[in-house]
């Protein structure tokens, strides 16, 4: 063998080793996705909300209408219309309507923020952290609740994460200008139409803030890249709400959007037991990877990785403040988390804090407990 062959066989060789694991993460995935969230995903009757995200994208089949969700004849603007469109999408790709195809979509959003954590983040999270990140988050409890659901917290906090994914998978590679806002601008102003113009946008913008301060970066908010991707998520959810504020009676519109808002800020059915215990609720969604946070890595407690942690909590916390929030209202800090939880569980050098002993976290213990969690979830 010639010295550049000897050069160069390494080199392929690391580049094969490193597409068979990339792909064995994502298989890995998708198995653990399948387990979790299909099994038994249309037994479940209708409940909830879920029939106001169902009878609406019938109605768009039959009419023809998509632009305006309609229950029946009459409109329904209490929430934009992303996930109507999804379910009618469903239905008329599989010729079937029942309530298998009308929640597929939720499970579908979710597998697709799990591949961006395996594929997307390995860059920065590593090989393993990736996909720590990706088991973390198909496994909190939160996204297993609402990705059986045909419901809007899938779809929007998947869209969240998805954005979140794609910015720091950019920021940490150095990447600037639209290659740096382009993607989670997408992802924003899909999320717009899914929930509304504003909630999820503190629950990126929160652990964004944190890292740009953090490296003293923050003139990137600043750029004319980032007011171009902030035009572009409001043109996203602006197409859909001007032409059906202009074909609808705009009084009636304006109304029931205000009414949305106002009754989460004013506080007209405030209930004091809820209000106090809405954050230890909404930290159930984080189970079971919640019992792990204690956990330290010296290795990985680093700056940024601390600013990732305020940057999720504070709004986290600052949305269960509200008089009447919910838990579900949190949710999209569930995408941070799952992140944060990769670069923790993928150090080498875990162990527990001093208030628990300073016990060390071996390696296989750790393997073996994500290996536990994700197995008990699959169950």
């Amino acid at each position: 063998m010639s010295e550049n062959e000897q050069h160069v066989a390494p080199g392929w060789r690391r580049f094969f080793v490193a597409r068979f694991w990339k792909h064995r993460r994502v298989h890995a995935v998708v198995i653990v996705w399948a387990l979790v969230y299909l099994p038994g995903l249309g037994s479940i009757e209708i409940k909830g909300e879920e029939g106001r995200r169902i009878l609406p994208a019938v109605t768009m089949i039959e009419s023809g209408d998509y632009l305006i969700p309609r229950i029946g004849s009459e409109p329904y603007f209490r929430k934009p219309p992303l996930i109507n469109w999804m379910v009618a999408g469903a239905f008329k790709l599989t010729g079937i309507r029942n309530e298998w195809t009308a929640r597929l979509p939720s499970t579908l959003c979710v597998l697709a923020a799990a591949l961006a954590f395996a594929t997307v983040g390995a860059a920065s999270l590593g090989e393993l952290g990736s996909l720590f990140a990706a088991l973390v988050w198909l496994t909190f409890a939160g996204n297993i609740e609402k990705g059986r659901q045909i419901e809007i917290e899938a779809l929007y906090v998947s869209l969240t994460a998805l954005a979140f994914i794609f910015w720091l998978a950019a920021y940490r590679a150095g990447k600037g200008g639209m290659r740096l806002w382009f993607l989670p601008a997408i992802f924003l102003g899909l999320g717009a139409l899914a929930k509304g113009p504003m909630p999820h946008l503190f629950f990126f913008y929160g652990p964004v803030i944190a890292l740009l301060w953090r490296d003293r970066r923050l003139q990137l908010l600043f750029t004319p890249s980032h007011f171009f991707a902030l035009a572009l998520m409001a043109g996203i959810f602006i197409a859909w709400a001007l032409p059906t504020i202009l074909l609808s009676n705009s009084d009636r519109v304006a109304a029931v959007w205000g009414r949305q808002f106002q009754g989460r800020v004013a506080g007209q059915n405030f209930q004091l037991s809820s209000w106090l215990t809405a954050i230890p609720r909404s930290f159930a969604y984080l189970l079971p990877w919640l019992l792990l946070a204690p956990l330290r890595s010296p290795a990985n407690e680093t700056p940024a990785h601390r600013a990732l942690l305020w940057g999720s909590l504070i709004p986290f916390v600052a949305i269960n403040l509200i008089p009447e929030a919910i838990p579900r209202f949190a949710m999209p800090a569930l995408g941070p988390a799952a992140w944060w939880f990769g670069e923790l569980l993928r150090g080498d050098d875990l162990h527990w804090p001093r208030f628990l002993g300073s016990a060390s976290f071996a390696p296989r213990w750790r393997n073996q407990t994500v290996a536990i969690l994700v197995g008990l979830t699959c169950l």
